[in-house]
């Protein structure tokens, strides 16, 4: 427009042409500063759009790279796991559920085949695979051989019901504790291999009717379960054959004096409960202790019944 005294028309039309390489030709003479100005414009504009498509590959690349080198990091991660849990399902009850196995020191895999939730298992540091959980290839890739636990939390009984007798064949020996939604679908998923079934909309009910029969036993419990807390807890310490304190009996474990802790009940290896045991009692290996009092002394106990 300065140079050739063009108007803006046809001045922003051969600007447009010539940056973008299409040359149509000229539309109008233009003198010898005019021509300056165009290869001034040319060696400009394109490498402004060469600069511009560079960062957008790079972006495109890099991104991509990123995604494969992260993924293969987690492959690694989950194949060096041994004992550790396999959480299928990451929605509402999955992810609360692995909210609250991460308050222990466990290893943790979660499977789930919508890539939605992929963002909240990225936030969440959750080791995950994104896959259908009733596959082989893919229970395969969570270790299950190498499993302690799998948790079939998926959306619907049926796709629980075929993940189980999937983790089944793939490993007999493995715990597998599978959600139902329905009464009449526990005693499926216990035929096809489940140790142990659970209802979320029972164990909802369930719960509030507690809260309404006997709101202060479930205001403790509460505190006990309450992970933050310090002052209060409830936890359950297996016996190990190695503990100072198999074969010992009760009173002269040094449990309530010491570590000033309460001993609730004490499970035995044959599955019986008792409740309330006396100082009579003998501690032995395989045994489980349900105790309950201030954090640091149930690590304390901890250390003491199962040594590393």
């Amino acid at each position: 427009m300065y140079i050739e005294n063009w108007d803006f028309l046809d001045a922003l039309y051969m600007t447009v042409i010539t940056v973008t390489t299409v040359g149509f030709g000229e539309i109008n003479q233009i003198g010898k500063y005019g021509r300056i100005f165009t290869m001034l414009l040319i060696f400009s504009g394109a490498g402004f759009f060469l600069y511009v498509g560079g960062l957008f590959m790079q972006f495109i690349v890099e991104g991509r790279v990123r995604a494969i080198l992260g993924r293969r990091r987690l492959d690694k991660k989950i194949h060096r796991l041994k004992n550790h849990y396999i959480v299928c399902g990451y929605g509402r009850i999955g992810r609360v559920l692995c909210e609250n196995l991460k308050t222990k020191p466990v290893d943790l895999v979660v499977i789930e085949k919508d890539e939605a939730h992929i963002p909240a298992m990225e936030r969440d540091d959750v080791l995950y695979i994104c896959g259908d959980a009733s596959e082989e290839v893919y229970l395969q890739q969570a270790g299950i051989e190498r499993a302690k636990m799998l948790v079939a939390a998926l959306a619907t009984d049926t796709d629980n019901v075929f993940l189980v007798l999937t983790a089944r064949q793939m490993n007999p020996n493995i715990f597998i504790m599978a959600r139902a939604s329905s009464n009449k679908t526990k005693s499926k998923l216990l035929a096809a291999g489940a140790n142990k079934v659970e209802s979320p909309y029972d164990i909802g009910a369930v719960s509030m009717a507690q809260r309404i029969i006997r709101p202060t036993v479930t205001n403790f419990l509460d505190l006990a379960f309450e992970h933050q807390r310090k002052d209060i807890k409830m936890e359950e310490i297996p016996v190990s054959d190695s503990s100072k304190l198999a074969n010992v009996l009760l009173k002269d474990s040094g449990i309530r004096q010491q570590l000033n802790l309460i001993l609730i009940a004490i499970k035995k290896q044959n599955g019986d409960m008792m409740f309330n045991p006396s100082f009579e009692t003998v501690i032995r290996a395989g045994d489980t202790v349900i105790a309950v009092g201030e954090g640091h002394n149930l690590l304390q106990l901890e250390k003491i019944l199962n040594p590393q």
